[in-house]
């Protein structure tokens, strides 16, 4: 199955950080842009939107963190509630939600076993948490053919 062409970027949505990563207009590998502050929101709405323009991806994926058993709370909420305002700030490029259990913990790991430290890690581990959710994303899409997690309409 081929993907569709063209550079995707991912958010790792969180609180005090937002990580952002990155992939090759063929879609093979991600890696880490930047990390952006989360708490200013319009500040970070303005700087996804700049990175968006830098970038010209043919959609942003934003990560859904579901529970383990699938449902969401109050996280996945702010999610969603945050990849509105991403969608209504670089429209026409769409943005989807896709699940990201267990990434921050994939990402700390790998980070940790290449011997990043936990105190200088805090801003990379958001970056490769965004790394791990697009690698995710691509390979849901070479496997099935269509792209991964669910259209996020713009907030109004």
């Amino acid at each position: 199955m081929t993907l569709r062409h063209g550079r995707r970027i991912a958010v790792d949505v969180g609180d005090a950080r937002i990580g952002v990563a990155s992939c090759d207009p063929d879609g093979i590998l991600a890696t880490p842009v930047e990390t952006v502050p989360g708490r200013d929101r319009p500040g970070a709405l303005r700087r996804l939107a700049a990175i968006v323009a830098e970038y010209e991806p043919i959609e942003v994926v934003v990560g859904l963190p579901r529970s383990l058993n699938g449902t969401e709370g109050p996280a996945a909420a702010k999610a969603r509630a945050f990849a509105q305002d991403v969608a209504k700030v670089i429209a026409p490029v769409p943005v989807r939600l896709v699940d990201e259990r267990m990434t921050t913990v994939t990402a700390a790991q790998s980070l940790r076993a290449s011997g990043v430290t936990a105190r200088k890690g805090r801003s990379v581990v958001d970056q490769a948490a965004a790394v791990v959710i697009l690698q995710a994303a691509l390979e849901t899409e070479r496997v099935s053919g269509k792209a991964p997690g669910e259209t996020v309409e713009a907030a109004i």
